[in-house]
């Protein structure tokens, strides 16, 4: 019994030390570019061809304030739930059949804006 609990402590540790995939910001400007590009531009300005007509106007991505202060999980909400749902524009529709790695590599690409 001692060695197995030995054992699956050694296969938790190992499994925790095994750093997680990366992001892959590349694979997320194809669902940007789709989902996002249309109010947020291709820059990431919030200069697209709707964006004229938004009022609040679409995050500018590239702004590195913004960048620095929100975390990948609130964008991620603000993705899945849509803008409404936190006190943001109601223009933002609900992304929420975005999920693992689709929404982490759309967030990569968000954040590769500010760089």
């Amino acid at each position: 019994m001692r060695t197995l609990q030995c054992s699956l402590v050694i296969a938790v540790i190992a499994l925790l030390a095994t750093p997680a995939l990366a992001a892959d910001a590349a694979a997320g400007k194809a669902t940007f570019d789709t989902l996002c590009a249309t109010c947020h531009g291709t820059s990431g300005k919030g200069d697209g061809p709707t964006a004229a007509a938004l009022n609040p106007p679409a995050r500018n991505f590239t702004d590195k304030v913004w960048q620095a202060k929100v975390t990948d999980d609130h964008i991620k909400k603000v993705i899945t739930q849509g803008g409404a749902a936190n006190g943001l524009s109601p223009m933002m529709p609900p992304f929420g059949h975005l999920k693992g790695a689709e929404l982490d590599n759309l967030v990569a690409y968000i954040r590769s804006f500010g760089k």
